[in-house]
């Protein structure tokens, strides 16, 4: 959100916003490709380790950044930046989401409630990022806001360097480099659908969405900052409960009904959207139907992966699962810019709509 909002201000266009984010997200593709078969050899305590101390050195990276660098010049070192930051990321998520597993084991009720509360926890988080992306530039400005974050990461990774202790996730054989290729059919479907599903929500969600917010509507930033906070706290908070919306039912089965249903509530608002009626309303209205909708779809995809693998093979395939998420938020960030330009923000979710139909016949595959 700094990044975004402090760029958009710079006079930075869609496109050239959503290029700074593209190694990020290519970054995230190789990390959780490699990162698998990394933590598969050498644990997860290190891989979570790396991955903190990646993020500090990121933000402390990003702060150096002057307002009278070219444009060239600055968008590359953004860009680098901001791969550091992607591999940052995904080395822990695929750490802390790799270890549910370990920890808990197959027992179903409770692998799913706990994939639920990890994956809305970290939804919930992010979106306080938000919010505080979008006060912090406003009070404190891009730089000293980047050195407070450093500093409160560097707190995390000593706290966890003391307290860390167990060693979890090396595989009990010598993983083969061509074993990250080597997946069941309902992973490889999976994974496939994953990378529509996020491809469908970052095609108007990462570029799209906040410029519009502050271009169209005049929204300040720390209004969009709120307001995108809000989202994603509540969808958050709707995936830490998804066993709430689908135990009834079996699980697969429910991943197909929920991606279809979100198809149809994405296909609708791009259509309102498209005929300009009632614009505001009906994409708050809209936004808060798509979170409810993705957020059970991504948090039963987070189990379904875990409940698809074994122990001696859960990072490996979190890995490659997680690395079809980057593609998709890879591709879908590079579309938000050039849709956006296209055709405003109704183009970005008639997309979305079409990817969310692909992901629904990928999901249909895994109910075999």
């Amino acid at each position: 959100m700094l990044v975004l909002l402090y760029f958009h201000e710079l006079g930075y266009t869609p496109m050239q916003l959503g290029t700074l984010f593209l190694l990020y997200e290519f970054c995230g593709v190789l990390t959780n490709l490699f990162g698998g078969w990394v933590g598969s050899r050498v644990g997860l305590r290190i891989t979570l380790f790396a991955g903190i101390a990646i993020q500090i050195i990121a933000l402390m990276m990003l702060s150096c950044i002057s307002p009278n660098w070219t444009t060239a010049l600055s968008v590359s070192y953004v860009m680098i930046s901001q791969a550091l930051s992607g591999i940052a990321k995904d080395l822990t998520k695929m750490s802390s989401k790799s270890a549910v597993k370990l920890l808990v084991g197959d027992r179903e009720k409770t692998l799913f409630k706990w994939v639920s509360i990890l994956t809305g926890s970290k939804n919930a988080l992010k979106g306080v990022g938000f919010l505080l992306g979008g006060v912090m530039l406003t009070w404190l400005g891009f730089v000293d806001s980047l050195w407070l974050m450093a500093i409160m990461l560097t707190l995390v990774l000593m706290i966890s360097l003391i307290y860390l202790k167990q060693d979890m996730g090396r595989s009990k054989r010598k993983v083969k480099f061509t074993q990250l290729f080597s997946k069941s059919a309902q992973i490889n479907w999976l994974s496939a659908a994953r990378f529509f599903l996020f491809a469908s929500r970052d095609v108007w969600f990462v570029v799209a969405l906040p410029i519009f917010l502050k271009s169209s509507l005049g929204w300040s930033f720390s209004q969009v900052g709120s307001f995108m906070a809000a989202w994603v706290i509540g969808y958050g908070i709707v995936q830490a409960n998804t066993p709430k919306f689908v135990r009834k039912t079996d699980t697969p089965r429910a991943a197909g009904f929920w991606v279809f249903l979100l198809t149809l509530a994405t296909a609708a608002l791009a259509l309102v959207m498209q005929m300009d009626f009632h614009p505001i309303a009906a994409l708050l209205i809209g936004l808060a139907i798509f979170g409810f909708i993705f957020a059970i779809n991504s948090s039963t995809h987070s189990y379904l992966i875990l409940a698809f693998t074994n122990d001696d093979h859960v990072v490996l395939n979190v890995g490659f699962y997680y690395m079809a998420n980057a593609w998709g938020r890879l591709v879908g960030t590079l579309l938000s810019g050039i849709m956006f330009l296209l055709g405003g923000l109704a183009a970005c979710l008639w997309t979305s709509v079409g990817m969310l139909f692909a992901a629904w016949i990928c999901t249909r595959k895994i109910q075999n």
